[in-house]
């Protein structure tokens, strides 16, 4: 798709946020985490041009899950089920990863996906609008990761951050935008208004005293809050 950054051909109007000869090494590194089930997710996103966020990214989520004990995680956004993945894997056999899709066609591939790599009984995929989803499952939750539609960025931070628990996290794809935060007048973006919602929603986040913030640039920019 549009909005994901190819070292290969690059847009000259982009911005790698991390030099193409490391994020090569990480990935190298990153092989030992070569399951079938994920190598399967990984070449469907490259033969379709799906934006999940990859190895390097789904490893941070695992070990940011894992560092805080997450057993109750909402994802706004799940496609077909790539980070959940990562998530389901931390949480245990006791956790629950709350996964939300606009297309049934991908919670039905997450389901053999998760399935097939023994994490289905840990995810509630909910198909609809992930906003929607969100008031109807009750209570807090240790992670509320957000990965929709940039101009719903600073709707998702506000619907979430008051029910993330005391020392949960934050955590959101996509900052950096691919640099276009960085630009006075980003072009091309890939819809009107997209990259000003993030800006947006950045900004409301370090200015929040109720969270301690970062933003990890790994491939596209991983933003972490945590509530203090």
């Amino acid at each position: 798709m549009s909005d994901l950054f190819d070292p290969k051909t690059p847009n000259p109007s982009l911005i790698a946020p991390v030099d193409a000869r490391i994020e090569s090494y990480l990935h190298g590194l990153a092989k030992v985490k070569n399951e079938p089930v994920l190598l399967q997710m990984e070449a469907l996103a490259q033969a379709q041009g799906f934006p999940i966020v990859g190895r390097l990214v789904g490893l941070f989520l695992e070990v940011m899950a894992k560092s805080i004990g997450a057993t109750r995680i909402f994802e706004f956004g799940s496609g077909y089920g790539y980070s959940a993945y990562w998530f389901a894997r931390a949480v245990g056999n006791d956790g629950q990863v709350v996964c939300t899709d606009g297309d049934a066609k991908n919670a039905a591939m997450a389901q053999e996906f998760l399935t097939q790599a023994g994490l289905w009984p840990r995810i509630d995929f909910h198909t609809g609008i992930a906003q929607q989803a969100f008031s109807t499952v009750p209570g807090e939750f240790d992670i509320c990761y957000n990965d929709v539609d940039k101009d719903q960025y600073p709707e998702v931070w506000q619907l979430a951050r008051g029910r993330i628990r005391r020392g949960g996290l934050y955590i959101c794809d996509n900052v950096l935008w691919h640099g276009r935060v960085t630009m006075a007048d980003p072009v091309p973006d890939i819809r009107p208004g997209w990259t000003e919602a993030i800006r947006e929603h950045n900004r409301l986040i370090f200015n929040d005293p109720a969270f301690d913030t970062f933003v990890n640039p790994t491939r596209d920019g991983v933003l972490v809050a945590r509530r203090k």
